[in-house]
């Protein structure tokens, strides 16, 4: 009878545990559940990336030394750089300089240790195309500026981190009743530029 009543014992305690563990599991879905929605509207509206984001990388060709130090700290030894050797000025010339944004991982080590800052670092981001060749960017496609997101067409909304919050607040919990977010919505765009 003992053992019986010891099984029945750990079973309960068991049950108890699954109860407590499921219940913190639960806590954590119903806390997310009266957060209000982090939707941002793309196109009409575009998150502003922070200050040290890596995006798309800026070539400068004039300051190029042409040295590959850039090839040699590359993870993944991605960009291409083409030269011939000068005998009269006893330099090298850059001919050509090539990134592969297919495969690059923007971790932003050949921006940190070119010596002569001919690399940056941009906010573009939108770099989709329907043909991966295309992401293959020549030196040409590289020293071009980058499209800001904040000076792009002006239907579109730049939006900050706390962008998807009503104006003023900074918690996401406990918002007042009937507050909207920051923004607005694509039907309201439209029904703005059709007037």
């Amino acid at each position: 009878m003992l053992k019986f009543l010891k099984q029945v014992g750990d079973y309960t305690k068991e049950a108890v545990q699954a109860a407590k563990y499921i219940g913190q599991g639960l806590s954590v879905t119903f806390d997310h559940m009266q957060r209000r929605p982090i939707t941002v509207q793309y196109p009409y509206e575009k998150l502003i990336p922070s200050e040290r984001f890596r995006g798309r990388i800026h070539f400068e060709f004039d300051k190029c030394i042409s040295c590959e130090v850039c090839v040699r700290v590359c993870p993944i030894n991605l960009p291409v750089v083409d030269w011939e050797f000068n005998k009269e000025t006893k330099k090298k010339k850059l001919n050509h300089y090539s990134i592969d944004f297919g495969v690059c991982i923007f971790c932003g080590n050949c921006v940190e240790y070119c010596p002569t800052n001919c690399l940056s670092m941009t906010e573009e981001y939108e770099l989709a195309t329907y043909d991966r060749h295309e992401l293959n960017y020549d030196n040409v496609a590289l020293g071009r500026l980058p499209v800001s997101v904040t000076h792009s067409d002006p239907i579109v909304t730049p939006l900050k981190e706390l962008a998807y919050l009503p104006k003023g607040v900074l918690d996401p919990h406990n918002l007042p009743e009937g507050s909207r977010r920051a923004g607005k919505l694509p039907a309201e765009i439209l029904e703005e530029t059709s007037k």
